[in-house]
């Protein structure tokens, strides 16, 4: 069974960054995928970002384009998610996923998550 814990979020101004990372443990194998969602009170939770392990290929959702970058690193079995130009909309409990590859954004392909990290964007 695979365990993801996760790691820095915080509260930044807007126009800041951040970076949030998400260790895994336990054995991987096969076609395995890892995302980034986020959700606000109140509001459905979304998909972020997601890469594939095994092709590095990254997937984002449009809130992410242009201003995140997913990344991992195989050697510590870690997935990253850069948060430039942040904005206050951005303020959300994110939570790190994984599971097998499908749709790469959509929680139903995903079996596997970390605990969650605040962030909070202030204007």
């Amino acid at each position: 069974q695979v365990q993801l814990v996760q790691s820095g979020g915080g509260s930044v101004q807007a126009g800041g960054s951040l970076r949030l990372s998400c260790q895994a443990s336990g054995y991987i194998y096969g076609d395995y995928c890892l995302a980034w969602f986020r959700q606000a009170p109140g509001k459905e939770r979304d998909g972020v970002a997601a890469i594939r392990r095994a092709s590095n290929s990254p997937w984002y959702g449009d809130a992410a384009k242009g201003r995140f970058t997913i990344s991992q690193d195989a050697a510590k079995n870690t997935v990253y998610l850069q948060m430039n130009m942040l904005r206050p909309e951005d303020t959300a409990m994110y939570y790190c996923a994984g599971g097998n590859c499908d749709r790469m954004l959509d929680q139903r392909d995903y079996d596997t998550w970390g605990q969650g990290t605040q962030v909070t964007v202030s204007s």
